[in-house]
C-alpha cells in the first residue's frame, strides 16, 4: 500500500475567505515503510499572509515572494499524491485547502482537471484516529509526540516536511508500533528488520563491507560436544 503522509501551512484558517496554501510537505510509506520520498515545496499565496499565522508557522511574504504560485507547482504535487492514501491530521482542513486551490486552477485552463482530492486518493485523517483510541485527551501532534515518546525537538515553529516526518512516526506508532523505520521498499532484508521492529525492539542496519564481518566455526571438539548435548535432549524428550 502507497501512503503519502501530508502537512500544508496557510494564510488563514478559511479558504472560503481568500486564505491561500504557503507550504506543502509530504513523505512516502510503502507498506509501513519509509521510502525517503519527499515532496516540499513553498508557494507564493499571491496575497498577504496573516500575522497570527506568520507567529505559528514564520512564513511570511517576504520568504515566499518568489515562490511558484499554485499553478506553477500543481501538476508535480498532483502526480506525487494521486492514487496514494493520504494519511493528514485533521484532513478536512489540509484537503479543504487542496481542493479549493485545485477548483481555482480548473477554472483558469481546460486540461488537465486535477481533483477533487477524495475522488483520487483515500483519506486517512489520524486525529480522528486519535480521538477514537484516547477519548477525552489532547490529541494535537505535539500531545501525541509525548503519548508515544517520540522526538519534536526541532519542532520550534509548525513547517510542513518537517510535521509530515513527525506525523509518519505518531501514525506508525498509534498503528501498530513501528517508529523512526526508514527501509528501502525494495530491501530483501526488509522483513527481518520490520519483525524487530513489531517486537519492540531498536533496529539498526549494518553497513559493512565484504569480509568485515568476522564468522567463527566451532572446532571438532566443539561440534561433537554439541550433538551429544542435542541427542540427550532428544532421549529425554522421547522418554519423557
Amino acid at each position: 500500500m502507497r501512503q503519502i503522509i501530508l502537512d500544508t501551512e496557510t494564510t488563514g484558517i478559511d479558504p472560503k475567505e481568500g486564505h491561500r496554501l504557503v507550504e506543502i510537505g509530504a513523505v512516502e510509506m510503502v507498506n509501513r515503510r519509509l521510502t525517503g520520498n519527499t515532496y516540499h515545496q513553498y508557494i507564493n499565496p499571491e496575497r498577504h499572509i496573516d500575522a497570527e499565522v506568520v507567529a505559528v508557522h514564520g512564513i511570511d511574504d517576504d520568504k515566499v515572494a518568489n515562490e511558484p504560485v499554485f499553478a506553477d507547482i500543481a501538476d508535480d504535487f498532483w502526480a506525487f499524491i494521486a492514487g496514494a492514501e493520504l494519511v493528514i491530521h485533521n484532513a478536512a482542513f489540509d484537503v479543504g485547502f487542496i481542493d479549493h486551490e485545485l477548483a481555482m486552477l480548473n477554472k483558469k485552463r481546460c486540461e488537465p482537471v486535477l481533483g477533487p482530492v477524495a475522488e483520487h486518493c483515500g483519506i486517512l485523517d489520524t486525529l480522528g484516529l486519535a480521538r477514537q483510541k484516547h477519548p477525552g485527551q489532547r490529541n494535537n501532534l505535539d500531545a501525541l509526540c509525548k503519548r508515544y515518546e517520540i522526538d519534536n525537538g526541532r519542532r520550534v515553529l509548525h513547517g510542513a516536511l518537517l510535521d509530515a516526518e513527525i506525523l509518519a512516526d505518531v501514525y506508525l506508532a498509534m498503528t501498530g508500533g513501528q517508529t523512526a523505520l526508514t527501509l528501502d521498499a525494495g530491501n530483501p532484508s526488509a522483513d527481518n528488520q520490520q519483525a524487530g521492529s513489531d517486537q519492540g525492539l531498536t533496529v539498526q542496519r549494518l553497513m559493512l563491507s565484504p569480509g568485515q564481518l568476522k564468522v567463527i566455526a566451532p572446532d571438532a571438539a566443539e561440534q561433537a560436544a554439541h550433538e551429544a548435548k542435542c541427542q540427550a535432549h532428544k532421549l529425554s524428550w522421547q522418554q519423557g
